[in-house]
């Protein structure tokens, strides 16, 4: 059975079409993040599976409800973390979180959340007090005590330091582990590699790539490259006719080819015909980053290209 299910999915504001034919499943259980540029239509995707916007047309269900006529039913069942949200600033975080637990049937002990989220020490403390970070986790705290089935993250790192990201990872390890469906936006591919089940690439209000980052490394065909030490006394006319592109530095050997196995395959039947070490010999697979990148074009931010080559880390 699916949590979600999106078929044909429209949203437009004027002349812009925010979504346009988008599909999407996601099935119970799976941690699923959405990818894309700003503007490709993610978080307008997003608001519209919590309820909170009406679409042009399409088909929506989650949890097996339409979310704009779900009702009170529907909003105890799920979890959302917005990209942005307001607190009353003279209460602490401990009165916040009973006051939302308050609202749900069968909410996560109090206590159990604020050690989860790293804010035990500032449980008591006023949220005017509390730094940029410590604020994003009360919004991710506020979003899990219910306890829901269902729980929307919208960029929920955003602002971390690397350490209460990592912290943020566990959190949402935990909830996979008991069994919650969770849908995330980010731009940072590490975050995204690291917790999804699947990744979904968006771009121009469409679904344009989705798989595993392996999956999608292989469907994007990018070029594996192939390193090694060019052994001595042989020249570069010497090695077998492997890969689209072979280039010299010195005495490295990279080999740019879409059919690693063979290639390396070759390239070592080569050596050991000739008792020759292919010294520094190595395979290095396209990064997420590459593949995102080739999928969207020009449209990544240097934000989204800064936060995947700091492996998810904001700077």
């Amino acid at each position: 059975m699916n949590a979600v299910v999106v078929e044909g999915l429209r949203k437009h504001y004027g002349d812009v079409r925010a979504v346009d034919g988008l599909d999407l499943t996601v099935a119970i259980g799976d941690v699923v993040a959405l990818l894309g540029p700003n503007g490709a239509g993610k978080t307008t995707t997003v608001e519209i599976l919590e309820g909170y916007r009406t679409p042009d047309a399409g088909r929506v269900e989650v949890l097996g409800v339409d979310p704009r006529t779900g009702g009170r039913a529907f909003r105890e069942r799920i979890g959302i973390v917005l990209q942005e949200a307001g607190f009353e600033e003279m209460f602490s975080p401990r009165e916040l979180l009973r006051l939302h637990a308050g609202w749900y049937p069968s909410p996560r002990p109090v206590q159990e959340v604020l050690a989860l989220v790293g804010l035990e020490e500032k449980a008591d403390a006023k949220v005017r007090s509390l730094s940029g970070g410590q604020r994003r986790r009360l919004d991710l705290a506020l979003g899990i005590v219910g306890g829901p089935e269902m729980l929307f993250l919208d960029e929920p790192t955003t602002g971390f330091d690397p350490s209460a990201r990592r912290r943020a990872w566990d959190v949402v390890d935990g909830l996979r582990s008991l069994g919650a469906t969770i849908v995330l936006t980010t731009h940072y591919l590490g975050e995204a590699e690291h917790l999804a089940d699947r990744l979904v690439v968006v771009d121009h209000g469409r679904v344009v790539a989705q798989g595993t980052a392996e999956e999608l490394a292989a469907t994007a065909g990018l070029a594996t490259v192939v390193s090694f030490r060019l052994p001595a006394g042989t020249a570069v006319a010497d090695l077998p006719r492997v890969g689209e592109d072979v280039r010299v530095a010195g005495s490295v050997v990279d080999v740019r080819t879409r059919s690693a196995t063979a290639d390396v395959a070759a390239l070592a039947g080569w050596a050991v015909q000739r008792g020759l070490e292919l010294d520094g010999l190595s395979l290095t697979r396209p990064s997420l980053e590459d593949v995102y990148l080739d999928l969207v074009g020009e449209a990544g931010t240097p934000a989204e290209v800064a936060g995947a080559a700091h492996g998810g880390d904001a700077p």
